[in-house]
């Protein structure tokens, strides 16, 4: 369980932040003037009272040490998770024992924690003891074989459209417009392969996004066409591969592997979000197996997931992997311990070795954008008009991606490093090189970058 004694630090606790606002207003809540009647209590939970805008003060419960992360609980109206309330209490609480003193939780925070537990506690027995009865497995297998149908019949008709543009002349493309890749997509989404519809809205994208834009449609056209390819003749394919053309194409998987156990460090943690969906990337090293793995957790449109843990801290936790040749995903089993700060870092490699590791991880998954990466001792050095990470003593480097070097993260990193080398965490793909978590040389504080 999370101690009274193992306090995050106030970069750990804004990473959980939703949004740039909910920082900026959790981050004036940090200090003791808002705040009554705080306390913490070693199981890992920490409560308060804040003042706000009418005549009673909200009511505010976190804990921390929830299986699926921290867990907040407020009685203020918004709808972010964590609510910029929960972000100043566990900044106060990160300052020390005298800003949250231990003690035991009033009645409106113990009665919700109580609930917590028993609904965390019926959930594990209900998992242990609940099976499939073979009239629900047939059912299954039944709906698993219609929706492969819809599958297959759907990659025929891409293939189709796919060789349509082929023979018609890529610039018809630019001519079609967008429309034409949205009543494509659709289609796959009648097909049930959000993958694929997800691929084919890339594709949109492409024409007349800048110079070249003929010789990128091409080549994603020709990795759709191998997806299609791949699950018309996922029989003939290797188990791993076939799990990953699966993956690929949407159908949704379990994490069958075997469970780990060991001190995972919370690498990095960020957010990408569309119309209808937030999805949070989680990325895990252990520390004794030395295996780097993937959390996805997802919330609807305006809405944080449930899942978050604070960058640069621990946990002893079970993690099972998800099928496929060469995946990182995996799933967050059991928690033996809270997130508590340790000393490990992940071993470093060169930015050559990182390109190296990348194009042997395309032999398994020839769709993957990006694998992940700790390159140590290297320096960000400005290129021309973006920035690469430059290894420190060697003729050698990577250039970021472009959406890196729009980000705030970037000079964050610039300063942190202020010319001296530093250990970075991040995502090396065929667009370059995103960092996520750099460390400074000499200290074992791990410093967010997204």
């Amino acid at each position: 369980m999370t101690q009274q004694g193992v306090r995050w630090t106030a970069e750990q606790v804004l990473a959980l932040a939703p949004d740039a606002a909910s920082r900026k207003a959790g981050s004036r809540l940090g200090a003791a003037g808002p705040w009554s009647e705080t306390g913490g209590s070693g199981e890992g939970t920490v409560w308060g009272l804040c003042a706000g805008s009418g005549s009673r003060p909200y009511q505010t419960v976190v804990d921390l040490a929830g299986v699926a992360g921290p867990a907040y609980k407020c009685s203020c109206p918004s709808r972010k998770f964590p609510c910029k309330h929960a972000l100043g209490l566990l900044l106060l609480w990160s300052g020390g024992a005298d800003a949250v003193p231990a003690g035991q939780p009033p009645d409106w925070a113990g009665q919700w924690l109580a609930g917590r537990r028993e609904r965390a506690e019926q959930k594990r027995e209900g998992g242990a003891s609940g099976s499939p009865s073979g009239g629900d497995a047939e059912a299954a297998r039944r709906r698993a074989e219609r929706r492969a149908e819809r599958i297959t019949a759907g990659a025929t008709e891409l293939e189709q459209r796919l060789a349509d543009l082929l023979r018609g002349g890529l610039a018809s493309a630019e001519q079609a417009g967008y429309g034409m890749w949205e009543e494509t997509a659709a289609r796959m989404v009648d097909a049930q392969a959000p993958g694929l519809a997800a691929r084919v809205r890339e594709l949109a994208s492409i024409p007349s996004s800048g110079p070249g834009w003929p010789v990128r449609l091409l080549e994603e056209c020709a990795l759709v066409h191998l997806l299609d390819q791949g699950w018309l003749r996922r029989d003939s394919l290797p188990d791993g591969l076939a799990a990953t053309v699966r993956s690929r194409v949407g159908l949704p998987g379990s994490a069958d592997g075997p469970p780990v156990r060991d001190d995972w460090l919370v690498l990095a943690q960020y957010d990408t979000a569309d119309a209808k969906l937030t999805t949070r990337r989680i990325w895990l090293y252990g520390t004794a197996s030395r295996r780097t793995a993937l959390l996805l957790s997802y919330g609807a449109a305006g809405r944080a997931p449930e899942l978050a843990l604070p960058v640069g801290l621990a946990l002893d936790a079970e993690v099972a992997a998800y099928p496929g040749a060469g995946q990182s995903r995996a799933a967050l089993g059991e928690r033996f311990a809270g997130p508590a700060p340790t000393a490990h870092r992940p071993p470093g490699t060169t930015t050559a070795q990182a390109v190296a590791r990348y194009g042997e991880a395309l032999r398994d998954d020839p769709w993957l954008d990006a694998v992940p990466v700790t390159l140590d001792a290297v320096i960000p050095t400005p290129d021309g008009d973006g920035w690469q990470l430059a290894d420190a003593g060697a003729d050698s480097a990577l250039p970021l991606t472009p959406g890196a070097r729009s980000r705030p993260g970037l000079w964050r990193l610039v300063a942190l490093s202020g010319g001296a080398p530093v250990t970075v965490f991040g995502e090396c793909g065929h667009r370059g090189f995103t960092p996520l978590t750099a460390w400074p040389e000499g200290t074992g504080e791990a410093v967010p970058l997204c």
